[in-house]
Parts: structure tokens; sequence; C-alpha cells
């Protein structure tokens, strides 16, 4: 063999092997990436609720006997005052001592019930003078840069709340003193036709205006002192009830931002947290497992035109604000990971995936907020696998 030809031997030898080297070589992870922004973060506590009326009113019988057939349906509208109901009392009960005594007690007791709603009434107006003059000293410390525009967005918020407290209010009194208006009607229609023997017809009126929610004595038939006929309420005053985890009830606050939603094709709407009621019950998931929940009242916040799609019993989709930022640093929560006793992500640099460890104090279901580690502009990869260790040589997927 010549010289010529150990050269050729010699040089395929070499490209074999540096076609081998090259085929075993690591190839790149493939992995997707997002980019570390700045942007408003939000961590919520999500659930589902249910809308309901405000407040709700229940038509009830003033006197036993045998209602008729009522004509109204769920969705109708009934100004106050109007006959919602026609009752025919019978005779023997007319002539029943116990009766009598019955309507007197419902007679006295919504007496009492009248003057516990005028308490309410004032109490709740001096809740509103008092928030009102807390708004007006928050607005005025606020343009001289004494507080912050939350604590008056805070007070203003507490004054708005107090003025639909005091309407509540004063819708519970004009209810209260409609339904002793039946009561005492009652009474004497009672006393009348127990002298002469026959019974007369006795019409229930609606104690306020609004719709009818539910009729819950649809047939003719006979009913008791105090029977439910129907619910009245107004659709247009209405609040949303949230129950959560009592472990995470214990981070929302009154007055947090609250994000609803009623469906994909339907504007999302917004509320207010009025009250984190404070007591439990016991619920069972899903799962078969029992939960401790709270109840959490919102307050739907829009124009009348954005709530006119909304009902009673409606469910929504409900994000609960517990800590918001603006112009906070966020990752994609898919590129956190546990690394010890905090978090990490992979960069990508040059090339490669750079492990690096983060300060997340903050998460939420989508964003993670940052407090040092990362800049924004910094490619991270979003949900790394097993084969992403630092240093790896990896290709980023397009999307």
């Amino acid at each position: 063999m010549n010289k010529r030809q150990v050269a050729w031997w010699t040089l395929a030898i070499a490209a074999t092997a540096a076609l081998t080297v090259w085929a075993l070589r690591p190839q790149p992870v493939s992995v997707e990436t997002a980019e570390v922004v700045r942007g408003r973060f939000e961590q919520t506590i999500d659930d589902d609720g249910r809308t309901r009326v405000r407040d709700r009113y229940t038509v009830s019988a003033p006197l036993a006997g045998r209602v008729l057939r009522i004509a109204l349906r769920a969705g109708d509208r009934v100004d106050r005052d109007s006959v919602v109901a026609v009752i025919l009392p019978s005779v023997p009960v007319l002539q029943d001592p116990r009766t009598m005594r019955e309507l007197e007690e419902r007679s006295a007791a919504a007496q009492a019930n009248v003057l516990r709603a005028e308490a309410f009434e004032q109490r709740a107006r001096a809740a509103l003078e008092q928030a009102r003059v807390d708004s007006s000293r928050s607005a005025r410390l606020a343009a001289e840069g004494f507080v912050s525009a939350a604590a008056r967005e805070q007070s203003e918020l507490a004054a708005l709340t107090k003025e639909r407290e005091l309407e509540a209010a004063r819708y519970e009194r004009l209810a209260a003193e409609r339904e002793l208006a039946q009561a005492r009607a009652a009474l004497l229609r009672v006393r009348a036709d127990s002298k002469t023997g026959v019974g007369t017809a006795f019409e229930v009126r609606a104690p306020v205006s609004g719709r009818v929610l539910r009729v819950l004595q649809e047939s003719e038939g006979p009913v008791a002192v105090g029977a439910g006929l129907l619910e009245l309420g107004d659709v247009s005053n209405l609040e949303v009830v949230v129950d959560v985890l009592s472990a995470e009830a214990v981070a929302i606050v009154t007055g947090a931002d609250v994000h609803l939603a009623l469906g994909d094709d339907k504007a999302p709407l917004r509320g207010k947290v009025r009250r984190v009621e404070p007591s439990a019950f016991t619920k069972i998931s899903a799962l078969g497992v029992e939960e401790q929940r709270v109840n959490v009242i919102i307050d739907l916040m829009g124009t009348g035109d954005a709530l006119a799609a909304v009902g009673d019993g409606y469910r929504v989709d409900a994000r609960i604000v517990v800590y918001s930022e603006d112009d906070a640093i966020l990752v994609p929560a898919g590129a956190l990971f546990r690394d010890g006793t905090g978090f990490a992500v992979f960069v990508v640099e040059a090339g490669r995936a750079r492990k690096r460890p983060v300060d997340v104090p903050h998460r939420s279901n989508r964003m993670g907020l940052v407090a040092g580690g990362l800049q924004p502009g910094a490619h991270v990869i979003v949900f790394p696998g097993d084969t992403v260790r630092d240093d790896v040589r990896v290709r980023v997927r397009k999307p």
C-alpha cells in the first residue's frame, strides 16, 4: 500500500469518526419559552357562586282559609298594595277562639317588626351620615397627599355600602308596615265575620313593588295562618354569594375587588366584597370530602345595562382579588418549579438552559410575582420536563 492509499484511508477513517461523533452527540432539547414582562399582578381566590335578590319578601297568608288560584307567574311585575291573592275564610275557623288568638298575636308581632325595622333604618341612616363624613375627609386628605388612593377608594366604597344598607332598611320598614296592615285587617275581618257567621273574601296585597320570584301556592286550596303564598323581590338589586374554603377566607377583606364571569359569550362584571360571614358550614365536595366553607357576599358594580341580563339564581365564576400590585415583574406560573424551600426557573441564554433561583412572594394560577432574580425581557422555559437541566442545550419551538 503506497502513501497515497494510506492518506485516503486515513481521511476516510477520520471522516467516519467525525460523522459518528456528530451523530451521537446530545441533541438540543426542544422547549417552549415565554418572556418575562412588567404588568399588573393579581392573586385571586377562584370559585363559583350564584346571584340572589338582595331583599326577598315572602307574602304569607294572614289568616287561615281557602286561597283562590293565584294568576301571577314568576317574572310578573307587581306594585306595592296591589292584590296578589284572595283568601276565603271558613266559618268554623272564624268561630275558633284559638284562631282569633293567633291573629291577635300575629298582629302584635307585626307591630314589633315595624318598631325593629324603624330602629334599623335609623341606625343605617346614622351610619350613612358618618360614612359620608369619613369619605369627604379621606378625599380631602388624598388630595393633599396624606392618605393613599386605596384608602380613599375604601372610604367611598364604605359610603356606597351604607347607602345600600339604608335603602334595604327602608324597604324592610315598608314591608313590615304592610305586614302589620295585613295582620290588622285580617283580625278586623275575622272579628266582624265572627259576629255575622259569614266569611267574606280577604285580599292579600303586595308589601313592596318588584317582580314575582316564585309562586309557592299556585293552585286553589286550603292554607294555614302564615303559610307562604309567593316570593317578591327587586331583580335589579342583586348580590352574589360565593362559598370559599375557610382556609382561604382568612385572606379576603371587605372591599376587595371581584371579577365575575357569566359565560364565555357574556361581558365580565365587577364586584366588591361586602361581607365575609363569620360562621362556616360543612359541605361535601364532589370527591366526598368534608370541607369547611364560608359564604362571601359580593355587591355587583356597574350600570343597569350591564346587569340587565343577570337574574336571580344565576351561576357565576368569581375571582376574588386578595393581593394586587401595579408595574410588577411577571413570570408565567408554568415556568416556576420548586427548588429546595424556594422557586427557580430555567432561563434560555446562548442556546442553553440556565437554572436561576427567583424570589416569588405571590402566585396566581397564571402568573407569579418576581421580587428578585429576573428582569423583564428574559426568556424562561415553560413547563420544563425531566430532560431540561442546568447548562443543557435547548432549541426553542416556534408556536
